[in-house]
């Protein structure tokens, strides 16, 4: 129980990762704030096992983001915090895409868990869905890495803390409206 709870606030904590920057480097100094995160990133390597066998991605993309985060100890540079939204979105661009290249397609992978039955045209769909994440990891990453060289800490922290946020929500629920109105048609 202990465990769920502790693996749920850092997860929490990691999502929040740009406000908790933000606010960190505002308030106190670039160590501080780096050796926060750090510990925040073993502890989910530590924590999370069984998270890593379902979503092996995320340990690459932890690894990553921690070997940024000490260069930015290392460099006493805010500019490591700030490429974590750019791995995230770059691991996250490779895993769906390779999962295109040597199928099935991440999102088939999570439809089959609801529907195991899943149909050609099923298929399909799930590899145009996961096309455009690969097309919504290229654009929000291209921004991350925009707001991360050449934006103050304000907007990189908003955009990356809130907008991107809510861009991914929008892509969701739109594309489960989609889904919804393909499933109909198919019943018809």
């Amino acid at each position: 129980m202990l465990k769920a709870l502790l693996t749920t606030v850092i997860m929490l904590c990691l999502a929040c990762y740009p406000i908790i920057v933000y606010v960190g480097l505002t308030q106190f100094n670039s160590q501080w704030v780096t050796l926060v995160i750090l510990l925040l990133l073993a502890l989910r390597l530590w924590l999370s096992k069984a998270l890593f066998a379902n979503m092996p991605w995320l340990k690459p993309a932890t690894v990553l983001a921690a070997l940024a985060i000490v260069l930015a100890l290392m460099f006493d540079s805010e500019l490591g915090l700030r490429f974590y939204p750019v791995i995230i979105n770059s691991v996250m661009l490779v895993v769906f895409s390779y999962s295109l290249y040597k199928g099935p397609s991440i999102i088939e992978t999570f439809a089959r868990i609801t529907e195991p039955d899943l149909d050609s045209q099923g298929v399909q769909y799930t590899k145009k869905v996961t096309q455009l994440w690969c097309g919504f990891f290229i654009i929000n990453g291209s921004i991350a890495l925009y707001t991360s060289l050449f934006s103050s800490l304000a907007i990189w922290a908003f955009y990356n803390g809130v907008v991107a946020y809510i861009a991914m929500g929008v892509v969701f629920v739109l594309e489960w409206l989609v889904r919804l109105t393909v499933r109909r048609k198919a019943r018809v």
